[in-house]
């Protein structure tokens, strides 16, 4: 029989918020195992993630949370700290434009926005057509789906714009997190990957560590759920599921990378885009590519996944003609292409929309779930936020009756983590991958 490995914390899940998560310990001095079913860093849903790095949120918290992981990323190398020898990730400003429609008027952001400092310009759609001759700036709202007559209809009015310039995406998602594992490798952490979670341990009310499928055993105070679309799976297993006033499952989507018109390249400075009025957003990409993905209208049934391991990753005929339809109504020189170019993902998706950095009602068990979608951008700060919940829990501080409150060393400002509740009441939020 084999002698279980013991560690002081066992993180589950090697993608781009495991691998945060590692790095920020194993640097405060713990020794770190990380468990995935992958075969690499970030091989998950963390490689098809467009790595957007944006502020445009609905609350105070979570406009402040992108806004101070944002100072991470744009100083990249120097936050990992280490060198990777494969290369690093690099932060492409290109700014981030959000069409001002029905049911978003950006008021709420732009008042935040005054208030962190964050600069922005609104632009009428004549200054939006100026600046970018690509867009058509008519209004179609709402979002159709193409089998409606109504899709051809012609644009009854004009879009406003809000404009941010110092937003952007990082190149490589997967590189990133590399960088990050590779930094963690550094300080101590150990990375197993193709192993899979077979049982969560417990004894006396408190977690132990966890068992493999293998049979293999790594014991551990502290266990982390940062399992992406299985996050909700190894919630069941540890038996904290049900406890949870907001749940999490598996959401399937597809993302797309047609080749980008004229005009709309990132030698054009062409900016991400917020697209509610028609249900999308789309950013340039090297090599002359777009990377268009969908915010979830109401036209477009939801599929969700009851098994994150019995998925289809490839994209749908259907799926890509709606979306490159879409695009084609927003920038009327996008030819559309007649090869599918996209993959399936998975999306680990809370109710609200908002992520659970989060305690357990079982000692020890933590969880850094329903991130996928909206916040690789906020990955350098999801590793404090959980190394700031394990020392208040280990300072008998009980995080759901006083609320832990994280300082941001880039702003000052406090983030308070209650915002992030298994237990907190549903947010009202955007309903989609806008958050």
């Amino acid at each position: 029989m084999t002698a279980a490995t013991q560690s002081d914390v066992v993180i589950i899940g090697g993608g781009v918020m495991g691998a945060s998560i590692a790095l920020e310990l194993s640097k405060a001095g713990r020794s770190v195992v990380v468990i995935d079913k992958g075969g690499a860093p970030g091989a998950g849903s963390t490689s098809a993630s467009s790595a957007i790095i944006r502020f445009t949120y609905s609350n105070f918290n979570t406009i402040l949370m992108a806004w101070e992981s944002a100072q991470y990323w744009y100083n990249w190398n120097e936050f990992v700290g280490v060198d990777d020898p494969d290369g690093m990730a690099k932060f492409v400003k290109t700014g981030y434009l959000v069409f001002l429609t029905e049911g978003y008027d950006g008021v709420r952001q732009r008042e935040l926005w005054d208030q962190f400092g964050i600069p922005y310009e609104v632009l009428n759609p004549e200054e939006v057509r100026k600046r970018w001759p690509a867009f058509e700036t008519g209004k179609f709202y709402p979002p159709k789906s193409i089998e409606d007559p109504a899709f051809a209809d012609d644009p009854y009015d004009q879009l406003s714009a809000l404009f941010d310039p110092l937003s952007g995406f990082m190149d490589d998602p997967m590189l990133a997190t590399h960088n990050l594992a590779n930094a963690a490798k550094t300080f101590g952490a150990v990375f197993h990957f193709n192993k899979e979670v077979a049982q969560i341990n417990t004894s006396g009310g408190a977690v132990t560590g966890v068992t493999l499928a293998s049979g293999e055993v790594f014991n551990a105070p502290v266990v982390i759920n940062a399992a992406g679309p299985h996050a909700a799976k190894i919630n069941k297993m540890a038996g904290v599921y049900d406890e949870m006033k907001v749940h999490h499952q598996p959401l399937r989507q597809e993302v797309f990378s047609p080749p980008a018109p004229v005009g709309f390249r990132l030698e054009d400075n062409a900016p991400i885009v917020a697209d509610l009025d028609l249900g999308q957003y789309f950013r340039p990409h090297m090599g002359d590519l777009l990377n268009v993905g969908t915010t979830e209208p109401a036209c477009d049934e939801l599929h969700f996944i009851d098994d994150a391991d019995d998925w289809n990753d490839s994209v749908t005929v259907e799926f890509f003609e709606r979306v490159m339809l879409r695009l084609a109504r927003r920038l009327p020189d996008f030819g559309i292409p007649l090869k599918l170019l996209g993959i399936g993902a998975l999306y680990d998706v809370t109710d609200d929309w908002i992520p659970l950095y989060d305690k357990s009602s079982l000692n020890g068990f933590f969880m850094a779930c329903g991130t996928s979608g909206n916040q690789f951008k906020n990955a350098p700060l999801v590793g404090k936020f959980m190394r700031a919940l394990i020392e208040a829990q280990e300072q008998g501080i009980d995080h759901d009756v006083t609320p832990v409150e994280f300082v941001g060393e880039n702003t000052g400002n406090a983030i308070n983590l209650s915002a992030f509740s298994r237990l907190r009441t549903q947010a009202v939020t955007a309903g989609n991958v806008m958050g």
